[in-house]
């Protein structure tokens, strides 16, 4: 395999891959391969419904770039032969590594992932400026530290909250003060890497759609909840496109119009009921105390009144919400993900009150699956975008 060696402009030396563009045959050979593999021959050409002969011309350039290789029956990297058409098609995961970058309101959290995206590394730094250019600065130093370990890297994936365009440039992020900042090529400038930049709520359901929660299912949702709230749509297998990504449509999403006033979202909506500075802005009005989201969670579990009852409506809200995905998106699962879902522990069951009361009674019961998650997912799942544009050409996705 062909590699090319380019150095930023902060003295990293960053590996590209050789890896030549992909047809879209060879592309959906390759996704078949990286997000199931290993497969038999015979397998691969059931699962995409092709004949011998035309597995055999799509794979041919795969094998011959590298990309997939013919492995032994155990799949170990170690054991990888040429030249047997039994053997099973494959990636060498560790061939190539990713970062993958989350960008909040004041710390950056990182990852280096594999090409299957299994995280081996993580790296934080706290976020002292919004200045574009400074935040730019600071991930091409992290990129360089992340790199002097795991020097196979071929892209950054970065994520943030807000509206991305063309995968390049951030349009509109509330939570970073920023509009049609060009920071894929802030970041491409100083570091000599491929930077692809997408909202964050995006890459998480392409990360759970191929190597997560939603694998091998045709229909799947998406609800996060914590600093904002997010939800994305899988269909077909693939995540259903939208020019309204990122626009934050939980701020009109009304689930209970006789909720709170919050200074975010419509009264009643997703936005004022859910989120965390929502939930603290409740308390504090109430209290005149400034209580975490956890401190606000405990006192609740323990039976004081006012978070009780703050968390009640919040658990509720989040119950006819996901009622509602069920009822208009049908799909097999909804993954709830977010720093915020510590929610589910203490009010489970006023969730689960909500979501029977908003379903037909004979419904099937709604597949809701509860990821505690960190920001070193949503830094894994700009990984994984990085591995579908960068790599695969998936841009269409």
């Amino acid at each position: 395999m062909a590699k090319e060696k380019v150095r930023g402009l902060i003295g990293m030396t960053a590996v590209t891959d050789g890896w030549p563009p992909l047809s879209p045959g060879e592309r959906t050979v390759a996704i078949e391969v990286l997000v199931h593999g290993p497969l038999s021959r015979a397998e691969l050409a059931r699962r995409l419904d092709l004949s011998a002969g035309s597995l055999t011309r799509l794979t041919k350039p795969l094998l011959e770039s590298g990309l997939l290789v013919e492995a032994s029956d155990a799949g170990s990297p170690d054991e990888v032969r040429q030249g047997r058409p039994s053997q099973p098609l494959d990636v060498v995961a560790e061939s190539r590594a990713f970062l993958g970058f989350k960008i909040t309101d004041d710390m950056v959290y990182s990852v280096v992932t594999s090409l299957r995206s299994e995280v081996v590394a993580r790296l934080d730094r706290p976020l002292t400026s919004h200045d574009p250019a400074r935040v730019a600065d600071l991930v091409a130093a992290m990129a360089a530290e992340l790199t002097a370990a795991h020097p196979a890297v071929a892209g950054i994936g970065i994520g943030v909250g807000g509206r991305v365009e063309n995968r390049s440039v951030v349009a509109d992020s509330v939570f970073l003060d920023w509009y049609d900042v060009p920071f894929a090529d802030l970041v491409e400038e100083r570091t000599g890497l491929r930077v692809v930049v997408e909202n964050d709520v995006t890459a998480l359901v392409e990360a759970e759609s191929w190597f997560g929660a939603g694998r091998g299912l045709d229909r799947f949702a998406v609800l996060t909840i914590g600093a904002g709230l997010g939800y994305g749509l899988v269909s077909g297998g693939r995540r259903v496109l939208s020019s309204e990504d990122g626009l934050g449509i939980g701020r009109r999403w009304i689930v209970n119009p006789n909720g709170p006033l919050t200074p975010d979202g419509e009264r009643g909506s997703a936005i004022s009921l859910l989120t965390i500075p929502s939930i603290r802005y409740q308390i504090r009005a109430a209290t005149g105390h400034d209580l975490s989201y956890d401190e606000i969670l405990a006192r609740a579990a323990a039976g004081d009144p006012m978070a009780a009852r703050v968390v009640d409506e919040a658990a509720r809200a989040l119950g006819t919400l996901v009622a509602q995905i069920a009822n208009f998106a049908m799909p097999e699962k909804i993954l709830l993900a977010g720093e915020g879902v510590g929610l589910v522990a203490v009010a489970g069951a006023a969730i689960e009150e909500s979501i029977l009361a908003n379903r037909h009674p004979l419904a099937d019961p709604v597949n809701l699956e509860t990821k505690v998650s960190d920001f070193h997912d949503w830094a894994r799942g700009a990984a994984v975008l990085a591995i579908q544009v960068l790599v695969l050409g998936a841009a269409d996705r």
